[in-house]
C-alpha cells in the first residue's frame, strides 16, 4: 500500500493537539488519541459513550517503546517475536513510573498493548513521541468499523480527522491474552486460540471468565447491529434478514452471503460490513445460520453471541 505522507502529517497534527483521529488497523479501525494525555483519552470515552470502567488497548510501534511503560516477561517476548506486528494484544504489568493516562487503565496496574501490522498506522506511530490508545472506532457495544466510511457513519463531524488505510483486511478485533500471572485468553480474535494453546500449553480451550473487566469485549452485549439477532437458525422468519456463510440455494427471500465458498477468513472480513448493510436496509431482525467453531470461526461466534444479547 502506498502511504500518503501528507495524510500522516495531518493525523499527527491533530493527535499532537489532543484530538481523536480515526486510524486503520489490519483488524478494525480505531479511534486513536495520545495515550499519555488525560485530555485526549477522555475524549475517546465521550465520543464512544464508553463506560470509564472499560480500559483501552494501547498501540505501540516497537518493543523498545513498550518497555518504557510495562514490565516484560519471557512469555511476552516469545509471543512478540512470533506474532508481532499482528492481531494480538497482551495484558502486561504497568510500571509505576509509566506516563500512561489513568483514563486508559481505569487506575489499574495492568495495560493491554498491541503492535499493529497495518503499514499506514505503523508509519504514523513511527512519527509520534507517544503510543496511541485506540479502541475500535464505533459507539460502545455497536458494530466495529472496518472502513473510513464506517467511522464517518459512526461519528460524522465529531472527530477532526480520519486517516484512510483502505478496508481492514481481517475484519475482527485482535485476540487478547493476559500475561500477568497464569496466561489466559480474555478475548477470541483474529489470531486463532489453537496456536496459543499449543505454545502456552493451555489445558482448556474455553475463554477465561474474568470477573474484572481488564480489556475491551468483556461486556455481555457487544458488537451489536442494534436489532435482534438470532443464532443457529434453520428456519428464518419471513421478513428477517438471513446471514449465510456461503452462496447456496435458499428459498428465503432476504439472503446475505458472507463468502463465496464458506471460507471463514472471508466470513470474518465481511461480517461487520454486512451487518451494517442489513441495519441500513431497515430490517427488524437478523437470523444467522450455524457457523463452524473452528479456527477464526471461534471469534466469529464469540462476536455473534455477544451481538445476540440485544433486547
Amino acid at each position: 500500500m502506498k502511504i500518503n505522507l501528507s495524510n500522516i502529517k495531518k493525523a499527527k497534527y491533530f493527535l499532537d493537539n489532543d484530538e481523536c483521529v480515526g486510524v486503520p488497523t489490519e483488524t478494525v479501525y480505531g479511534l486513536a488519541a495520545n495515550a499519555y494525555s488525560n485530555k485526549a483519552t477522555s475524549k475517546i470515552f465521550k465520543l464512544k459513550k464508553r463506560p470509564k470502567r472499560n480500559p483501552l488497548i494501547v498501540h505501540y510501534y516497537c518493543l523498545g517503546d513498550v518497555k518504557k511503560d510495562c514490565h516484560i516477561n519471557e512469555k511476552f517476548l516469545y509471543l512478540y517475536k512470533k506474532f508481532c506486528p499482528g492481531p494480538i494484544s497482551f495484558v502486561l504489568k504497568l510500571k509505576k513510573n509509566s506516563l500512561i493516562s489513568n483514563n486508559v487503565t481505569n487506575n489499574k496496574n495492568t495495560l493491554a498493548v498491541r503492535f499493529p501490522k497495518h503499514p499506514v498506522l505503523r508509519k504514523l506511530l513511527s512519527n509520534l513521541d507517544y503510543p496511541l490508545a485506540a479502541p475500535s472506532a464505533n459507539v460502545s457495544n455497536k458494530i466495529s468499523a472496518v472502513s473510513k466510511m464506517d467511522v464517518k457513519d459512526e461519528f460524522g463531524n465529531k472527530i477532526k480527522y480520519i486517516l484512510d488505510g483502505g478496508r481492514s483486511n481481517i475484519g475482527l478485533e485482535s485476540t487478547i491474552i493476559n500475561l500477568v500471572g497464569k496466561p489466559e485468553i480474555l478475548r477470541f480474535g483474529a489470531l486463532q486460540s489453537e496456536q496459543l494453546k499449543k505454545i502456552l500449553r493451555f489445558k482448556k480451550k474455553k475463554i477465561a471468565k474474568n470477573i474484572k473487566i481488564l480489556v475491551p469485549g468483556q461486556d455481555k452485549l457487544h458488537y451489536s447491529p442494534g436489532i435482534p439477532l438470532r443464532l443457529n437458525v434453520t428456519k428464518p422468519r419471513p421478513h428477517e434478514a438471513l446471514l449465510l456463510i456461503k452462496k447456496k440455494y435458499s428459498s428465503h427471500k432476504f439472503n446475505f452471503y458472507l463468502s463465496k465458498n464458506g471460507n471463514l477468513k472471508e466470513v470474518a472480513k465481511n461480517l461487520y460490513s454486512t451487518l451494517r448493510i442489513i441495519k441500513k436496509k431497515k430490517f427488524k431482525s437478523i437470523a444467522v445460520e450455524k457457523i463452524p467453531n473452528d479456527g477464526i470461526g471461534e471469534a466469529i461466534n464469540d462476536r455473534l453471541m455477544k451481538a445476540s444479547k440485544f433486547k
